[in-house]
């Protein structure tokens, strides 16, 4: 239990760096974008995995994700500045387009409490489709 307040404080402490180097080279929209970021993904994974529209297997990788997040064991470790979540994105991305080519980008904008922009700049990551399949 030690080992995982450690990796999140860690953790908390590299995204509050960052969000401040934003801020002070003068970007806030980004700081803002990022500070965000992670409650709002929660939230939108979450949304997901209430929605009844939402097929079973699509709410079972969902849960899958949520344990990876919150799980101490990684592939990079959390503390390596920079590279430790890339981890962390690229199971969101893999998982958030698995889910959206069965559900299409009208729910996951229903669920989502971020900028749309941030949002849409997700989908395009993780490249979504515009429409279920």
């Amino acid at each position: 239990m030690r080992t995982i307040l450690i990796a999140v404080g860690i953790t908390a402490i590299i995204w509050a760096a960052l969000v401040a180097a934003l801020v002070i080279a003068g970007r806030k929209s980004a700081a803002k974008e990022l500070a965000t970021l992670l409650p709002n993904l929660i939230g939108l994974f979450r949304g997901l995995i209430r929605d009844p529209r939402v097929p079973r297997r699509s709410k079972l990788l969902l849960g899958l994700a949520i344990a990876w997040f919150v799980s101490p064991i990684d592939l990079i470790p959390e503390f390596l500045p920079v590279i430790g979540p890339l981890d962390d994105a690229v199971v969101a991305a893999l998982v958030l387009r698995s889910v959206l080519r069965r559900t299409g980008r009208t729910i996951a904008a229903e669920h989502w409490r971020g900028d749309p922009e941030t949002l849409e700049r997700l989908l395009r990551i993780a490249g979504a489709p515009t429409t279920p399949s």
